[in-house]
């Protein structure tokens, strides 16, 4: 965390990942070529080049995709999420330059300005190939434009986490269109079912994580049943959260995290207010709940980040009663100070 925006400070573990990312980046272009000039020697560079960023683009926005339900299913994966804004990135940069080339190869020769010969230069028809592939891939990057420029913590803080989640979520959007753009530009130009399988495959892969991992968290979304005369909800018992550490549970369809720690019981929202985080999966370090995702720090008994920080997240009462814990499932204001709950001797 920093109380002021900064040139990111380069760790050794960032910069093994970025490593990792530019050389994957290299070698698939590499390799892309020397395959792609021994199975058509005959392929223009225009054309080479074109298809090798293009796919590389496409490659790793299956991915990206598949980072988010990984970190869920494994906690293994937990580092790639850390460095997904990069991916995403180099994403852009890559479509971008694909792009770029397209336009020069295809539209920038005739008198028509280059960007209106995209929409012009495939009318509808009905047949496949009258479908104006392009566009597809024209709304696709502006997308991948518009998260690749807000990707800055400086654009998450003052767009606030709710905008600046749902305009990252527009991912999925950018990858629904890039796969109608690959698609009808494939069975225009392509007729061997292999091109079509791999487009299978790469969706089946995206989708069934996806799938896996919602039906992983629904267990976590489950109401808790036992509920107090006077409306608070049984969490479970006191045994069932390791010291340090939370339980995530579902009160009043909101995910709760119960932090056990020096003898006390507190409970906060389990949504970290810097990119949602889940601060349950995190632990408390030097007295303060650490996000596992970005290391944002709260205070469980007040849900406030330390000072100078200003972030907050609303807080829970709870009780502790014969090593069982009970949480009143209306919130407080974030920020709010809850009285922790003493555990029993």
């Amino acid at each position: 965390m920093s109380v002021q925006y900064q040139a990111v400070q380069w760790n050794r573990q960032k910069r093994w990942y970025d490593s990792v990312l530019a050389g994957g980046v290299a070698f698939y272009l590499l390799a892309f070529g020397a395959v792609t000039e021994h199975l058509f020697p005959n392929i223009t560079e225009e054309i080479l080049l074109m298809r090798a960023f293009g796919t590389a683009a496409f490659l790793l926005l299956h991915i990206i995709l598949c980072i988010g339900p990984l970190s869920r299913l494994s906690p293994a994966f937990l580092p790639w999420l850390y460095n997904r804004r990069h991916a995403g990135v180099t994403l852009f940069l890559l479509a971008l330059i694909h792009a770029v080339m397209v336009v020069t190869t295809y539209h920038a020769g005739g008198d028509t300005n280059p960007l209106v010969s995209i929409w012009i230069s495939s009318p509808l028809t009905n047949s496949v190939a009258g479908v104006p592939f392009q566009a597809f891939g024209f709304f696709a990057l502006v997308i991948l434009f518009l998260m690749a420029a807000t990707s800055h913590d400086f654009w998450l803080a003052n767009l606030s986490a709710p905008v600046w989640k749902s305009l990252h979520m527009l991912v999925y959007a950018a990858y629904a269109l890039l796969v109608l753009h690959v698609t009808f530009g494939v069975l225009q130009a392509e007729t061997s079912w292999r091109y079509a399988g791999v487009m299978a495959a790469g969706l089946a892969t995206v989708l069934g994580l996806h799938w896996a991992a919602a039906r992983k968290e629904r267990a976590a979304d489950r109401e808790l049943a036992a509920v107090a005369a006077d409306g608070w909800v049984a969490a479970g018992t006191v045994a069932d959260i390791p010291e340090n550490r939370a339980r995530i549970v579902c009160v009043a369809g909101e995910r709760v995290a119960i932090f056990k720690y020096g003898g006390k019981v507190s409970a906060v929202s389990n949504v970290c207010q810097h990119q949602n985080g889940p601060l349950g999966e995190g632990k408390i370090v030097a007295g303060c709940i650490t996000c596992p995702w970005h290391g944002y720090q709260y205070l469980p008994e007040t849900g406030a980040s330390p000072p100078p920080f200003v972030e907050k997240v609303p807080t829970f009462q709870v009780r502790v009663n014969e090593g069982r814990v009970w949480v009143n499932p209306r919130p407080n204001p974030a920020g709010t100070r809850a009285e922790p709950a003493v555990i029993e001797p």
